[in-house]
């Protein structure tokens, strides 16, 4: 019987709803964990992960058997719910509508893992925005600005 083999690596990158309900210090390492407790369930492995204020960034070996959209629906529908139900925020938490998700070979996992573990280094210099769009700049990624994320100034 033949196997399955596969080496699939991507980054995803989503952001959230409201400007009033920003993910802080004391519950990021937390939040962390239950999405990568998610990813694991869905028989891939969290390789690095770093929840912003406003955004989060995860690095994925993808399973096979599961697309990146049901992965990302998962974690965004379940971590919302986990996130309400600990009542970390004032009103109701969502995540935006949609999602980038960017994929990598084996030998670029090292410095995509750090740049999301150093993000807010990162961020004391650029903005949210001003990083995804240069991600999609950088991959070639053709964009209407229209139907990108609604950006806040933290």
């Amino acid at each position: 019987m033949a196997n399955t083999y596969t080496q699939m690596y991507i980054q995803v990158v989503f952001s959230v709803q409201n400007k009033f309900n920003l993910i802080n210090e004391a519950i990021r390492d937390e939040l962390e964990k239950y999405m990568c407790g998610i990813i694991t369930n869905n028989k891939s492995k969290p390789l690095s992960i770093y929840c912003n204020p406003d955004h989060v960034h995860i690095l994925i070996g993808l399973h096979p058997t599961i697309s990146v959209s049901d992965l990302v629906k998962y974690i965004k529908t379940n971590s919302s719910k986990f996130i309400n139900q600990k009542r970390w925020m004032p009103g109701k938490f969502n995540w935006q509508d949609g999602f980038g998700s960017f994929t990598y070979s084996k030998s670029q996992i090292d410095v995509v893992a750090k740049y999301i573990l150093n993000q807010s280094i990162h961020h004391k210099k650029i903005t949210f925005k001003e990083e995804y769009l240069s991600i999609l700049d950088n991959l070639d990624i053709e964009y209407d600005e229209q139907y990108i994320f609604e950006w806040y100034e933290l």
